[in-house]
């Protein structure tokens, strides 16, 4: 069971903004980005068709605080962390750090809830986190979380 992963990518020049710094909302990218790698470490994939009927991952909350910028071609490790999980949804923690060679600075926090859903037309409708998937996701430690 998994509670943790990261990722490290290269800020790309449209990630910036006028003033040559990662706009604010491409860090919610950065954050689902990781959030999709994670899955795919597990054998599974954001957009499930493990299950029947597939289900879905839509965001209820999002939340970013920022302690330093990051500029074209910086080097970001985005960490997730599952802080917490319940029947239907997951919560995400996300540690984003600047790493230069064995330099490290943390440049953002943030936090995301998703709930698992099934769509039916275009209605989504809650549902629980199917066996294969909650069974490979496990909560981190507060020692983790802290």
């Amino acid at each position: 069971m998994a509670c943790e992963f990261k990722i490290v990518r290269r800020v790309e020049f449209g990630d910036t903004d006028m003033a040559g710094i990662v706009h604010h909302a491409v860090f919610f990218r950065y954050m689902e980005a990781a959030e999709t790698a994670f899955f795919r470490s597990l054998g599974l994939s954001i957009v499930s068709r493990q299950s029947q009927p597939p289900v879905g991952w839509p965001r209820v909350h999002c939340e970013c605080d920022f302690f330093a910028p990051l500029q074209f071609e910086d080097e970001v490790e985005i960490h997730l962390l599952v802080a917490r999980k319940k029947s239907k949804s997951l919560t995400y923690a996300f540690r984003l750090h600047r790493v230069a060679g064995s330099e490290r600075r943390e440049v953002a926090r943030g936090r995301v809830v998703v709930v698992c859903v099934t769509a039916l037309g275009s209605k989504m409708k809650a549902t629980k986190i199917p066996k294969a998937i909650a069974d490979q996701i496990q909560v981190a430690t507060a020692r983790q979380l802290a």
